[in-house]
């Protein structure tokens, strides 16, 4: 009697063993998508594919001294944004995202 409830319990442990190796398919995180900015340099319009949709997305451009030039909040639509660039001095300048969804940021030039 005290053997076979001794393997049972060995039994048991051993397939929770098992178990808790597995990752189960709901824990497993999606790959985020990757940011893109083109053309870079820019002369007209920034591009930007790879965000995450949102209602209200904060955008901000900064000089490279991290001074805010341009702030403005936009819906992202199709995991896309076009940001009309024209009116910047030629330079590099460093852009911000910030959603509910995401925060991203990243560099550009300007022709």
């Amino acid at each position: 009697m005290k053997l076979k409830w001794f393997l049972g319990v060995i039994l048991l442990i051993m397939s929770l063993a098992v178990v808790a190796q597995e990752e189960p398919y709901s824990q497993q995180t999606p790959k985020p998508q990757k940011v893109k900015v083109f053309p870079n340099p820019a002369t007209n319009v920034v591009n930007i594919i790879g965000l995450t949709n949102s209602d209200k997305a904060n955008i901000t451009i900064y000089d490279i001294y991290g001074n805010p030039i341009f702030s403005r909040q936009w819906e992202i639509r199709k995991h896309a944004l076009s940001i009309p660039v024209s009116s910047l001095e030629a330079g590099a300048y460093i852009i911000t995202i910030n959603s509910n969804q995401q925060n991203v940021r990243t560099k550009f030039y300007k022709k």
